[in-house]
């Protein structure tokens, strides 16, 4: 019964192959589009939690000043001390590694090649920290750290226009004037929100003080926060011990900031998240306009095909019958319109992803979810011309013309 049905539905429609295309187009733009921009924007929350994972996994970052700058005006606020590192090591539960870092920029310069790039002084612990190993050579040796001895750790952005293929382990390069020998290569990380993320040398922090900033004083420390605890109470504790050592008095504004990146992974991923689901609500308006146009359609047909239901009621059909008839193609064009649908987000979204440089993310639940909405569109928008065509007269359908 219900086959013969699905293959006089496919009859049906095929008798006017273009009147049933238009009818479907509807529902093809609307699946297409919620898949597409869905797919799309689980990308981008994939692309955002990437970026700020270079950051480091669960790594609170400490700051003089509010926010990434200093503040307005006053007094500049004081850097760190060392005093500050050992304390945080100490008194603070909860802290899988400390690494202090120093920021400077010059010109590194290898037989005759030259590239300007960002001088991190900091210690080996900065690998742990950052989640960063190296993919050549080795990290900094303690007596190394110790001595602020002239080595020296770069990015593959700095391999490649320095070195030009070549092996730079065991070599020596200038950096700002200084010599330096290259004792190991960073994984390569890639483009990221925060700019070239291997556009880098690494450099024990006592040499970075005593040759280029020409003090001990320390302008950022990274605390990677154990993941058996919470980062926000590993935060306030920090807030606290800090509060303490710069000695600020209650009520006064902090002149540190602490930048949490997993607080900052969440923030961004929820706001991607909010963004695509309004943007697939919006896109599904034009889901509901192809169920407009398939009942507009399928009342078309029915007034059409009267006298053929005429007949069908006449020598014994029931009006269930006739109401499944009609119901049956309604479904089958809105499904054949969710799957063409689906073919086109696929393909849209494969040659999209690469344009916004965002990871394609095939997801089978939002799928299965559109091809399912497009179906429950056909039952809904379908059922009332089926309805009507079901409810005719006999007598009266036989008489029309």
């Amino acid at each position: 019964m219900l086959g013969t049905t699905v293959i006089l539905a496919f009859r049906a429609i095929n008798r006017h192959k273009m009147r049933s295309f238009l009818t479907t187009l509807g529902i093809i733009i609307g699946v297409a589009a919620v898949v597409t921009m869905v797919t799309l924007g689980n990308g981008a929350t994939a692309a955002v939690r990437e970026q700020i994972s270079s950051l480091g996994a669960n790594v609170l970052q400490l700051r003089p000043g509010q926010g990434f700058g200093r503040g307005g005006g006053g007094p500049r606020p004081p850097n760190f001390k060392e005093a500050d590192l050992t304390a945080i090591e100490n008194q603070l539960t909860g802290v899988r590694a400390v690494a202090p870092v120093v920021q400077s920029s010059g010109t590194a310069i290898y037989e005759g090649n030259n590239w300007s790039t960002t001088v991190y002084g900091t210690t080996s612990a900065y690998s742990q920290v950052q989640s960063w190993n190296v993919s050549e050579g080795r990290l900094f040796m303690p007596d190394e750290e110790e001595a602020g001895k002239s080595v020296c750790i770069i990015g593959n952005t700095v391999r490649t226009n320095l070195f030009q293929g070549n092996d730079p382990i065991g070599k020596r390069m200038r950096i700002k004037g200084v010599s330096c020998q290259v004792v190991g290569v960073l994984a390569t990380r890639g483009q990221g929100g925060f700019g070239d993320q291997d556009d880098v040398v690494v450099m024990p922090i006592k040499f970075v003080q005593r040759r280029f900033t020409g003090d001990r004083d320390i302008s950022q420390i990274m605390v990677a926060v154990d993941d058996a605890y919470d980062s926000a109470t590993v935060q306030d504790s920090l807030e606290q011990l800090m509060r303490e050592r710069r000695k600020i008095k209650a009520g006064a504004e902090d002149n540190f900031n602490v930048f949490d990146t997993k607080q900052i992974s969440d923030t961004l991923t929820g706001t991607t998240t909010i963004l695509t689901q309004i943007v697939a609500a919006v896109a599904a308006i034009s889901l509901l306009v192809g169920g407009i146009g398939i009942m507009n359609i399928m009342l078309v047909s029915v007034t059409e095909r009267t006298r053929e239901i005429g007949i069908r009621l006449a020598i014994g059909a029931v009006a269930r019958e006739v109401l499944m008839q009609f119901l049956v193609e309604a479904i089958v064009l809105s499904c054949m319109g969710g799957l063409i649908g689906l073919v086109i987000a696929l393909i849209a979204s494969v040659g999209i992803a690469p344009l916004m440089k965002v990871p394609f993310t095939f997801d089978p639940q939002v799928n299965l979810i559109a091809f399912l909405f497009s179906a429950a569109i056909g039952v809904v928008f379908g059922y009332f011309p089926a309805r009507r065509a079901a409810s005719l007269n006999p007598i009266d359908a036989l008489r029309h013309e």
